[in-house]
């Protein structure tokens, strides 16, 4: 499943990805839950912040009013989760620059002054797209690293299991025994 697929719809709901990717040789599994923004599921949405180790809120650089939007979001997200969750500022659509209606320094300056993680992409082209998931799992996986995290704690979104190999050597999934990928 692409990621891109992840902001190039209007969801209606919540829709739910995995993915895997490697941090450090270590196999991390990302659950995505993509609540699209809507205001009819916000009170939803809250719900999903419990338990979350990062998000990404998402806005259209060709939309000021999404940018507009940036700050309820960020409040219910930081409101409703755990104070160490990472937060990553996307600016979405950025090969359509030149419908911009936010400029990339805007969104800069949002994510500096909310002590967010920042960058631009397109789920149209997928630049970024992948990078932007990697950034922010990187990021939780430091979080880790630090102790910030405490992963016997499984509320902070954050569950450590063993790698279970598959007939080729690599990563097929994880159990929810304690000690594995992150350790």
């Amino acid at each position: 499943m692409s990621y891109a697929y992840l902001f190039k719809y209007l969801t209606i709901g919540v829709e739910f990805g995995a993915r895997m990717i490697t941090i450090d040789n270590k196999p991390i599994k990302l659950q995505i839950w993509d609540t699209a923004g809507q205001e009819s599921f916000r009170s939803i949405t809250r719900s999903y912040y419990r338990g979350a180790a990062g998000a990404l809120l998402v806005y259209d650089i060709t939309r000021r009013e999404t940018f507009n939007h940036l700050a309820s979001w960020l409040e219910d997200a930081r409101q409703h989760a755990n104070a160490n969750m990472t937060v990553m500022l996307i600016g979405n659509k950025c090969d359509l620059s030149h419908r911009r209606a936010v400029s990339y320094e805007e969104g800069e300056q949002f994510a500096k002054e909310h002590g967010l993680v920042f960058m631009e992409a397109s789920a149209k082209t997928a630049q970024n797209v992948e990078e932007a998931f990697i950034k922010t799992a990187g990021t939780i996986y430091k979080k880790i690293q630090d102790g910030i995290f405490d992963v016997s704690n499984e509320s902070n979104g954050i569950k450590v299991g063993y790698a279970v190999p598959n007939s080729s050597g690599g990563a097929a999934g994880s159990s929810s025994q304690a000690g594995g990928c992150c350790s």
